[in-house]
């Protein structure tokens, strides 16, 4: 029986996020890995939500968590069957996977957020949530919006300027769809972002990649592969791109698993997996208060599908 990992992008985080892993002895290099990127001070600080919410703070602390949980729970749960990260989630897919080590993964995520800000310096941009009947064809019209990140039919992420996401949601709010305004200050997975991917981009041409551990599905396609050339490129390119998660959640399911595990803050994507693949279970570890619990769970879903 096969397990896959999600690993969420910025949204989720919260000031109580994951207390359980500062006990744990294998989380100890990757929280001091980001901390050198954070500060030492970093867990102290999760309740200013300016600081927890920017940028520059949200995309390596999403990485380090993320690679942290599952170095702690990678020796007691089964090897991943597929991985995929949702946004920056995909930078500790990969590092999970083995393709980049974690100094590299912080590097990365150091260098794409400080590159997206760049990329929209001076300008008020942002990301809005749409939901309801039509949502994603309604984006998908919208001029002078990009659709960041299509969900379902019914759900969708846009990017955009402010001002132009404050229209559209007026209008669409009018209408009877369910609005809400993201806590990023950048139109992420738009055009706007294409300096930030080319910086990317340049930055992986560099390094050297080691052939994945597991098959990796991607933003960019909503593709699963386990090719270094095809990896980087799409690493980068998702970026400046709309996230087919819709896609890539259909193409972890077309791998046969039977367990979903979303490694990181907050449950979001696990809710997404629930709503579009009911048969499948699926959980956070941010639901769990211990390692332990994470491996009961997941036990049971293994057990569970093997008698079915």
């Amino acid at each position: 029986m096969t397990l896959a990992l999600l690993f969420p992008g910025q949204g989720g985080q919260h000031p109580l996020m994951l207390p359980w892993l500062d006990a744990q002895p294998e989380a100890a290099a990757p929280l001091q890995a980001m901390a050198g990127h954070l500060g030492a001070d970093w867990r102290s600080r999760l309740g200013d939500a300016a600081w927890l919410h920017s940028n520059q703070v949200a995309q390596p602390l999403l990485t380090g968590l993320e690679i942290a949980a599952w170095r702690v729970l990678a020796p007691v749960l089964p090897q991943p069957a597929v991985v995929a990260g949702y946004s920056v989630g995909e930078l500790a897919a990969h590092a999970v996977a083995g393709v980049f080590d974690t100094d590299t993964a912080l590097e990365l995520a150091a260098l794409r957020a400080r590159a997206m800000s760049d990329s929209v310096a001076g300008q008020a941009t942002g990301l809005l949530a749409v939901q309801g009947p039509g949502a994603l064809a309604l984006a998908e019209a919208s001029p002078g919006l990009a659709v960041a990140i299509r969900i379902n039919a019914e759900r969708a992420i846009v990017g955009g300027a402010v001002t132009a996401l404050e229209s559209a949601a007026a209008n669409w709010t009018a209408a009877g769809f369910r609005c809400t305004r993201l806590p990023i200050a950048v139109a992420s997975h738009t055009p706007a972002m294409s300096a930030a991917a080319a910086a990317v981009a340049q930055r992986l041409a560099v390094l050297t990649l080691r052939p994945p551990s597991t098959s990796i599905v991607c933003n960019f396609s909503g593709s699963a592969s386990r090719n270094s050339a095809v990896l980087a490129n799409a690493l980068s390119q998702q970026i400046a791109s709309t996230v087919r998660w819709d896609d890539c959640m259909d193409a972890v399911a077309e791998r046969g698993v039977r367990c979903v595990l979303e490694v990181g803050p907050g449950s979001g994507l696990a809710a997404m997996w629930r709503n579009r693949h009911p048969a499948i279970p699926a959980r956070s570890v941010d639901e769990f208060r211990s390692a332990e619990g994470v491996l009961c769970w997941v036990d049971d879903c293994m057990g569970r599908a093997a008698s079915a």
